[in-house]
């Protein structure tokens, strides 16, 4: 695990300039860092070293061929690079190897099968930098569910690449000029959705893409895709006629494969684990083929509502881990919140990160290494708003459109103030918590057309944030483009797949890298897989959802290992109490980034509806913490990276 930067410019490099970028990304590496510079071509490459595999000089980057003509920096894991070195070997190749690293098998994979038939081949997490010099052409590439981090793109006739935009910030040529489109998009999705960044002409690769780079950086080629997820998820719509039995056998089989080469590793290793299926499926393959027992870590909270502890603690003795848990004060808590946006240099407001970026804090005291259980939800349809919202809209669907639109228009016209007098005169039977956030919910989704602009609608934060962004128009992704999507099923395959390409690599999947990175720490997602997200798409619905349980086969295999009664609890995520910070001791530093002054003179939000929204929430009226934390957390990036 790494960080990787570089740029090219044809009025020349200096060795100064990449330094100063690389040591933007020393959290990423703080184990070795090396440059290197072509004068000739105008390119410099540096890179900063988490040293994983092969501790030795023999892994030190950038790395060249022994012919010279290819260079590279890499940051990630390739986890079948002894396979592809033994494929190597009896293709007849006679390597002479410095070392056992993973880099340097990849170098040699990348300048024998070249580059599309190199990454077919990957099983990995990466993202990395490949300069030909006979060519003189830069490629850059990412892994295929966009575990790591690749941003690029030209300021002021120089090119940049990097594994987080705060190492752009050391280039002399950086303007850091915010792209307004890109905002609107983030107050929609609490995150910058791919291919966008925050910031103007600077672009961040699509995972399972490259793009190769010509003439001093001055013609980019558009992003191209080696893996189509959109491909396995229409065969897998064709239908599977294989039995549950079998269907589980082969999704262990692939499981246990998955986690156990996420299991190598030259320093120590261990994992996250909250107690739920995903996190107990991962430890419990880990500690079924490990001969001592692995190191597993769990933060907790004395709030009982936001706890997981208690349950982690109980899977942790049955699969008889060596548990360290740590249970943080609401003060422990907040006190990261200012280094928040130093850590993710892009806006991003998911409030999990909180919780994440403490449990990396733990488990890097301990070790180097920890496996994640990230991605269940989005492959084996287990999150909870997926039927929900499947059985809303088949239940929408049975009334015309026009009558729908009236309806939200009448539900819009009544005012907050009247919903919640309405409600105190009804029954306490009848009467629904939180009635007008959720009347307000029920409006917007009622006048769309289709299930994707419905869904949308769903997981969208600020509904109207192109109202709320002045001179932002937002931009097109996929869930605006549907003809982009490949033919399935239904809804329910639908939302799967476009949180597969959109919320898992741009919120889940960048929440922990960046969250564990800025602890020097490898976290690994062995449910990513490759193999097991095809594999995934084959498994028919009614093995996904069954007895009104999402993640059905999973849990099957899950049982395997530990006993059904251990696991029965309902879903909680990790969650942090905003909602009663905000009104308590972040009041005030919610009040300085919120003021209507502040706002107006900074001019990228129509102070109104902030102001509004801020004057309901702290009286009680609404609920509006949400929204509010997409306001402040891009306030608090403004304050951190302003020029």
């Amino acid at each position: 695990m790494c960080g990787i930067v570089g740029y090219w410019d044809k009025e020349g490099v200096e060795a100064s300039v990449i330094e100063r970028m690389a040591r933007q990304v020393q959290h990423r590496g703080p184990d070795d860092a090396g440059v290197w510079i072509d004068d000739e071509s105008g390119l410099a490459l540096g890179h900063r070293r988490l040293a994983i595999i092969d501790l030795s000089p023999a892994g030190h980057q950038p790395m060249s061929s022994p012919c010279g003509r290819f260079t590279l920096v890499f940051n990630g894991e390739i986890y079948n690079h002894q396979d592809l070195r033994a494929e190597l070997e009896r293709e007849g190749e006679n390597f002479d190897w410095r070392g056992h690293s993973d880099t340097e098998t990849l170098l040699a994979v990348l300048q024998y099968w070249g580059l599309e038939g190199g990454l077919q081949r990957l099983n990995g997490m990466f993202a990395f930098a490949l300069w030909d010099k006979v060519e003189r052409t830069l490629s850059l590439a990412r892994d295929r569910m966009g575990e790591k981090p690749l941003y690029y793109g030209c300021c002021r006739g120089s090119f940049l690449f990097g594994s987080e935009l705060k190492s752009f910030t050391a280039h002399p040529h950086w303007t850091g000029e915010v792209n307004r489109n890109s905002l609107a998009l983030y107050m929609r999705y609490k995150y910058v959705p791919t291919p966008w960044s925050i910031y103007q002409g600077i672009n961040k690769l699509p995972p399972a893409h490259f793009v190769v780079v010509r003439d001093a950086g001055q013609v980019v080629s558009e992003p191209l895709c080696y893996w189509d997820l959109g491909v396995f998820a229409e065969a897998g719509a064709m239908g599977n006629n294989s039995v549950a039995e079998e269907l589980t056998d082969e999704l262990n089989r692939l499981l246990r494969d998955a986690v156990y080469r996420r299991m190598a590793a030259d320093v120590p290793l261990g994992t996250f684990l909250s107690g739920g299926f995903d996190s107990t499926l991962v430890a419990a393959l880990m500690q079924s083929q490990s001969t001592r027992p692995i190191k597993t870590f769990t933060i907790g909270f004395h709030e009982k509502k936001y706890n997981e502890a208690v349950q982690a603690k109980a899977v942790a003795k049955y699969l008889g881990t060596d548990h360290t848990e740590l249970y943080v004060s609401p003060e422990e808590a907040m006190a990261v919140i200012p280094g928040l946006p130093a850590i993710w240099d892009e806006p991003f407001s998911d409030s999990s990160q909180i919780p994440v970026l403490m449990v990396s804090q733990l488990a890097r005291k301990h070790v180097t290494v920890s496996l994640s259980g990230d991605g269940g939800d989005e492959l084996f349809y287990g999150y909870k708003r997926y039927n929900q919202a499947f059985k809303n809209w088949r239940f929408l669907r049975l009334c015309p459109l026009p009558l729908r639109q009236l309806l939200g228009k009448l539900i819009l016209a009544v005012p907050g103030a009247s919903v919640g007098h309405l409600v105190q005169l009804l029954p306490k039977s009848f009467q629904v918590p939180h009635l007008a956030d959720q009347l307000v919910k029920v409006a917007e989704v009622l006048k769309e057309r289709s299930d994707v602009s419905y869904y949308h609608r769903l997981v969208s934060h600020w509904k109207h944030s192109t109202e709320l962004v002045l001179g932002g128009v937002g931009g097109g992704t996929l869930f605006t483009t549907p003809e982009r999507l490949p033919k399935l099923p239904g809804i329910r395959e639908r939302m799967m797949y476009l949180d597969s390409q959109t919320y898992l690599p741009d919120d889940i999947l960048t929440k922990v890298d960046r969250a564990s990175m800025a602890v020097s720490l490898e976290a690994r997602v062995p449910l990513l897989d490759h193999r097991v997200v095809e594999f995934a798409w084959k498994v028919p619905m009614s093995l996904k959802y069954q007895d009104g349980k999402g993640k059905w086969l999973m849990r099957e295999v899950l049982y395997r290992y530990v006993p059904r009664k251990l696991m029965e609890r309902p879903k909680m995520g990790f969650k942090v109490p905003i909602e009663l910070w905000l009104r308590g001791p972040l009041r005030d530093w919610a009040e300085a980034l919120l003021d209507e002054k502040r706002l107006r003179e900074e001019g990228f939000f129509n102070p109104g509806p902030v102001r509004s929204m801020w004057r309901e929430y702290v009286s009680g009226k609404r609920r509006w913490h949400y929204y509010l934390w997409d306001v402040l957390m891009f306030q608090a990036w403004l304050e951190q990276w302003k020029r």
